[in-house]
């Protein structure tokens, strides 16, 4: 009779604590990585990052995503010579509240300031991959495509 007691107080328990935890969804922390030079894969790559905020219901399900660009990659962010379609997805995205990091160490190689990326662009001085690093050792998941 007593475990018939504990099993009943117990199934009415566990249903509740699971609603609970299916109304409050996970908050995303996601890095994206791109340093392919490639004008197709930055397209390519901030639709990705769109269709993942529309994919989790929006900003609002997401704590943080982060663009980290190295390499060949950041020549397509230089502001004078980006692609319409590149410059529009990455004011949408960063309007959303996505981050965009540039490698310090592609930016001294190719001799761009930050003053030749789109405002708002965070120079990462340790280097992209390092950033990359730091943010999948926080926790953040790590995307390549």
């Amino acid at each position: 009779m007593i475990v018939a007691l504990i099993a009943a107080i117990l199934a009415s328990v566990v249903p509740v604590e699971a609603a609970h935890l299916a109304e409050q969804p996970k908050k995303h922390t996601v890095v994206y990585h791109l340093n392919e030079p490639s004008v197709d894969k930055a397209r390519f790559v901030l639709g990705n990052i769109q269709n993942h905020i529309d994919g989790v219901g929006g900003m609002k399900n997401v704590e943080a995503i982060e663009l980290v660009v190295h390499g060949p990659a950041l020549r397509n962010f230089i502001t004078r010579d980006m692609n319409p379609d590149i410059k529009r997805a990455l004011d949408e995205l960063k309007g959303e509240g996505v981050a965009f990091g540039a490698c310090g160490n592609t930016m001294k190689a190719f001799n761009i300031t930050l003053e030749q990326l789109p405002a708002g662009t965070r120079a990462l001085p340790q280097g992209g991959v390092v950033r990359v690093m730091e943010l999948v050792e926080q926790g953040y998941v790590y995307i390549r495509p």
